[in-house]
């Protein structure tokens, strides 16, 4: 996908992505890393955290910081900018 979902909880991204049709989805957070590092080509990145699908724990998910490159982990039900992924 070329274009961001916008920013909301991880629920809500996990559903928005869903609600795309089949097989779209976040990214796990080594694709999150792969997106980020080739951001140039695909283009449309805002320089904020992005989700990924990877839970930290129980209250946490995995996100990458679009600006530095640093993932780390933040509570889900606070607001984070959405990439969704196809499988193929």
């Amino acid at each position: 996908m070329s274009n961001n979902l916008g920013s909301m909880n991880w629920r809500e991204a996990k559903i928005a992505c869903k609600k795309l049709g089949l097989g779209w989805r976040l990214p796990i957070k080594e694709e999150l890393n792969m997106l980020y590092e080739n951001k140039e080509e695909i283009g449309g990145f805002a320089n904020n955290d992005y989700w990924s699908s990877s839970e930290f724990d129980n209250f946490n998910a995995w996100v990458q910081n679009f600006y530095n490159g640093v993932q780390t982990s933040d509570i889900k039900n606070g607001d984070n900018y959405v990439r969704a992924v196809r499988s193929s």
